[in-house]
C-alpha cells in the first residue's frame, strides 16, 4: 500500500434510512467514537428503502404502520418504540413520535444524493433525520424537502426542480443495488474501507475499534 493510500482519510459508506430510529441513535454513536479517534475519516450516506411501497401520504401513526407492517399487537410495538425513545434520549436525541409522519422516503434519498453534489450531504442527513425524529416534519413532501434543503444552505428552487425531475432517482436505485449486492438487509450498516461491515447502531467503542483497525492495517501494509 502506497504512502498516499495510507494517509488518506478512512472511507466510511453508510447505508441508511431516514426513517430509521436506529440509524439516527447509530449517527450520534458513530459521531461519538469520532471524537474519540485522531485520524480523518471520510463519510458517504447510501440510500436504503425501509418501506419501499408507504405512501407519501400514510393516514396513520408510526405505531400503526409497525403494527401492521411487523403484525404486532399495538401494547408491544407501543413498548418498542418507548424503548427506543428512551435510548435516543441517551445520546441527546428527543424523539417524538406523537408528531411523526410516516411517509415514503425516496424523495428524501434523492435529496441526500443532490446535496453530496453540493458537497453538503452530512448537513442535509442531520437535517432530515431531525426533521423527522424530533420536530415533527414530512420528509415525504417535495415542498417540505426543499425548504429542507435551503435550511442546509441548497438552493431551494434546484432542490424542488431536481425532486420534481426525479434527477437522482436513479442514483437512489444504484444505493439500494449495492446494499442487496452486499447482502444488506437491515440498516444502519457501516462499510470501512471498502473492506468490513459492520451491522446496526453499535456503541461508540465498537466503531472505533473497528476504526484503529482499519488503521492499524494500513500502517502494516505500508
Amino acid at each position: 500500500m502506497s504512502e498516499t493510500v495510507e494517509n488518506d482519510p478512512i472511507k466510511v459508506d453508510v447505508w441508511s434510512d431516514v426513517q430509521c430510529p436506529w440509524c439516527y441513535i447509530g449517527k450520534r454513536r458513530f459521531e461519538q467514537a469520532l471524537e474519540s479517534f485522531d485520524g480523518d475519516v471520510e463519510i458517504e450516506y447510501h440510500s436504503f428503502e425501509l418501506s419501499p411501497d408507504t405512501p407519501v401520504d400514510y393516514e396513520g401513526t408510526p405505531v400503526q404502520f409497525l403494527a401492521e407492517r411487523k403484525g404486532l399487537p399495538m401494547p408491544q410495538v407501543e413498548q418498542m418504540i418507548a424503548q427506543v425513545t428512551q435510548i435516543a434520549a441517551s445520546v441527546g436525541l428527543r424523539y417524538d413520535y406523537d408528531s411523526m409522519h410516516q411517509t415514503n422516503t425516496v424523495k428524501a434519498h434523492e435529496l441526500l444524493h443532490l446535496a453530496k453534489a453540493h458537497g453538503r450531504q452530512a448537513e442535509m442527513k442531520e437535517a432530515l433525520l431531525r426533521a423527522y425524529f424530533v420536530d415533527g416534519g414530512h420528509v415525504g413532501r417535495l415542498e417540505e424537502l426543499a425548504d429542507l434543503a435551503a435550511e442546509v444552505g441548497l438552493d431551494r428552487a434546484e432542490a424542488l426542480a431536481a425532486l420534481e425531475s426525479g434527477r437522482y432517482t436513479a442514483d437512489v436505485k444504484a444505493d439500494v443495488a449495492q446494499a442487496a449486492a452486499y447482502g444488506i438487509q437491515g440498516v444502519p450498516f457501516y462499510v470501512f474501507d471498502g473492506r468490513y461491515g459492520v451491522s446496526g447502531a453499535q456503541e461508540p467503542g465498537t466503531f472505533l475499534q473497528v476504526l484503529e483497525h482499519v488503521r492499524t492495517e494500513r500502517e502494516a501494509a505500508a
